[in-house]
């Protein structure tokens, strides 16, 4: 009997598993779209392909509930489920999420990726950030590393994603040391005067001490009147070379200061221009006997003129910005500030910084006591330390003060021309009667065997009697 019931009980499971089968057959199915396993970036929103109700193969009308607790904000897995009741027979799918962070941090070097050191030096670290879409600012999670003369960069967020950068060091030494000179470039002796050497100092980049290192050659012989140049030359340990020269030259004392340079040569010098109505005439007549001269410019008048005067290969020299006495002689930096001011202009037009330069006035003008007692003193010295070299004259054409003819500037001119010392002429390109005398003035000199010559570096400077 117990056996009987046995049989009977697993006969009635069988049946019902039949029944389940049948039913199932019958039953719905929830089929998702796309796949079941999926993965997205986090912060980038997602719309998923959900599912669909079939029944024997084909596609039916139903309603299908989707519960979701899927943060794209956040990285994680998360589950979608998918739900249709059949009847009071819920029906489920489930899609899986993973919301991940695929996307590198970004590494930014503070400074340039290939650096130029000098051969013994140390680098400085210059910094660096790193910041990352997810995890935020992980510049406290680089890890520097050196090998030889490449330094490494690596970083890794949270999910392991890693950036790294390689900043690269090179080691060589281009930059030329420099050479100043102390006390003046262009230095003036007596004969069988003393020369005693103002000494020099040298600044490098990479290498320290080269003072001692500065090789001095050129002879001088004060015994001799002439020009002599000392030259200084010095090598860094890269072996880039600088080099400059002080020129000193030996004049007779018992000469006039201002009877000095190449005897019968004519400079003509030309002040407070350009001017566009007789600069071009003054050029037109310096062409036309091919006689070179000095243009002591300004800021006046049209920037051509300038450019002209340097292509026909006239001097180009520096007067003063403002002419302005008080803004020029109440201190050095006011002078200098003003000269700066011109020579950029020049450099600008021509593309050269001119050296040769002129004092409103002469250096040895008197108004400048008005306004700093000394400065003429103090300038004639500071110009020189500084690179540049100051010219006055020795022949006045008047043509600036009560002479208002051409015939006048003439006569003015020639009356004072000598075969003896250079002759520096004082004229100005702003004055009409200047402009219409300079012709007689260079058949006069052609014809009276004199030279015409533009004042250069290596002209000796007619220098006047400091008053103030």
């Amino acid at each position: 009997m117990k056996n009987k019931g046995l049989y009977v009980v697993l006969f009635l499971l069988f049946a019902l598993e039949i029944v389940l089968n049948i039913c199932i057959l019958f039953f719905p199915k929830l089929k998702l779209e796309g796949e079941a396993y999926q993965k997205v970036p986090v912060f980038e929103k997602h719309s998923f392909e959900g599912a669909t109700v079939e029944r024997f193969g084909k596609k039916i009308k139903g309603k299908i509930i989707e519960k979701s607790n899927v943060n794209f904000n956040k990285i994680g897995k998360y589950k979608i489920q998918y739900i249709y009741k059949y009847g009071i027979i819920p029906i489920q799918k489930t899609r899986t999420i993973k919301v991940v962070d695929e996307e590198s941090p970004i590494l930014t070097l503070k400074g340039e990726q290939e650096i130029i050191l000098c051969p013994n030096a140390q680098y400085e670290e210059e910094g660096f950030t790193a910041r990352d879409n997810y995890d935020g600012d992980i510049t406290d999670k680089v890890k520097v590393t050196k090998r030889e003369n490449q330094i490494f960069y690596t970083v890794k967020d949270s999910s392991k994603n890693k950036t790294q950068i390689v900043r690269t060091l090179k080691r060589e030494d281009t930059e030329k040391p420099k050479i100043t000179l102390k006390g003046k470039y262009t230095l003036y002796l007596n004969l069988n005067q003393t020369y005693h050497e103002e000494g020099y100092a040298v600044e490098d980049n990479c290498s320290q001490n080269l003072t001692d290192k500065v090789e001095i050659t050129g002879n001088i012989d004060t015994s001799k009147v002439g020009v002599y140049k000392k030259k200084y030359t010095v090598k860094d340990e890269s072996g880039n070379e600088d080099t400059v020269e002080r020129t000193i030259i030996v004049r007779n004392p018992t000469k006039n200061s201002t009877c000095v340079g190449k005897a019968g040569v004519i400079y003509l010098t030309f002040d407070d221009g350009p001017n566009a109505m007789y600069t071009p005439v003054i050029l037109d007549v310096l062409k036309k006997y091919n006689v070179k001269a000095t243009f002591f410019v300004t800021m006046a008048g049209p920037d051509a003129f300038i450019k002209r005067e340097h292509e026909e290969g006239h001097t180009v020299a520096l007067h003063t910005a403002s002419h302005n006495y008080k803004m020029v002689y109440s201190s050095v930096d006011g002078y200098f500030a003003d000269l700066e001011k011109v020579q950029e202009r020049v450099n600008k037009i021509i593309g050269i910084k001119p050296t040769i330069v002129r004092f409103p006035g002469g250096s040895s003008n008197t108004v400048s006591r008005n306004y700093s007692n000394g400065i003429m003193s103090i300038l004639s010295y500071e110009v020189e330390k500084r690179g540049f070299i100051y010219h006055d004259w020795n022949i006045s054409s008047g043509d600036a003060g009560g002479t208002t003819s051409p015939k006048g500037v003439y006569t003015n001119v020639i009356s004072q021309l000598s075969k003896n010392c250079s002759n520096v002429i004082l004229m100005h390109d702003i004055k009409k009667h200047t402009s219409l005398a300079l012709e007689d003035i260079i058949q006069y000199g052609l014809k009276n065997g004199y030279i015409f010559e533009a004042i250069t570096k290596e002209t000796e400077p007619v220098h006047q009697t400091i008053n103030n």
